[in-house]
């Protein structure tokens, strides 16, 4: 049996529509899913109770999918359960992000959890190579492209984001912990003419079973209001949320998405 720790955004509901059984939907207190009932609400200082919340239900398997922050955490509330967890989600609380997922990561494989990727479930969430849409990227987009690789493999040192914008060669915006749609509504005041290509990649050697970067709808919407000519995202590396309706959405307003191969 799967269960699934559902976050905010659209990929929880569109994973559980994908699948054939529904999963038991778990969410973490303040950082639930839109549009889905939950069965086990929690919170970190509960997690040891909800590991066996899930074993008692038969869960072998679990995905973690949609957008989290970091709770507060409130000593007082850690029941006998998670007290010997602690330690370890001490350390997840200090920590990256990626740091903080492998450590969680970690704890449910330690409860004989199978950690699932949500493209694992839903392979058609990553679309395959080429350019998507009717509109494709110049030579000029296509060597912003590459340098906008560079910048967010830069960024994965200091552990900061999964995307920026670049234009002749300059970076525009980088994403920080407020996410791709701020960036880009950043851009909306820009004082010259327009261009640019958003590229969004996985950070190097992250876990891709959790936190796989995604695009929807509404990142083109945000791209057209920032004034970028296309989106570029890697292979593998990208889910493309509601893709018939991300791609009609950038026909009709004349952006590129390229799905590029993964980089070396």
């Amino acid at each position: 049996m799967l269960a699934l720790i559902a976050g905010g955004g659209n990929l929880p509901s569109e994973l559980v529509a994908r699948l054939s059984d529904r999963p038991v939907i778990c969410a973490l207190e303040e950082f639930g899913p839109d549009t889905l009932d939950v069965d086990l609400p929690f919170r970190l200082e509960t997690l040891g109770t909800l590991l066996a919340a899930l074993s008692e239900r038969g869960v072998t398997q679990i995905c973690m999918a949609g957008s989290v922050g970091r709770p507060a955490v409130d000593p007082a509330r850690i029941d006998a359960a998670t007290m010997p967890l602690v330690p370890i989600l001490q350390q997840a609380l200090v920590s990256g992000d990626d740091g903080a997922l492998r450590a969680v990561i970690g704890i449910f494989e330690q409860a004989g959890l199978d950690v699932l990727a949500a493209h694992e479930l839903a392979p058609d969430l990553l679309p395959q190579v080429g350019v998507l849409t009717e509109a494709s990227p110049s030579e000029s987009d296509e060597k912003d492209a590459d340098r906008g690789v560079g910048i967010v493999r830069a960024m994965a040192a200091a552990d900061i984001g999964q995307a920026c914008v670049v234009l002749r060669g300059q970076a525009l915006a980088i994403e920080g912990v407020y996410g791709t749609n701020w960036m880009l509504q950043s851009l909306t005041q820009r004082p010259d003419a327009g261009g640019g290509v958003m590229i969004k990649l996985p950070k190097p050697g992250q876990d891709r079973r959790v936190d796989l970067p995604t695009i929807g709808p509404d990142t083109v919407t945000a791209a057209v209001a920032a004034g970028l000519s296309g989106l570029v995202i890697e292979k593998g590396g990208v889910m493309v949320l509601d893709r018939d309706a991300v791609v009609a959405e950038c026909n009709r307003l004349g952006l590129f998405l390229w799905v590029r191969e993964r980089a070396s």
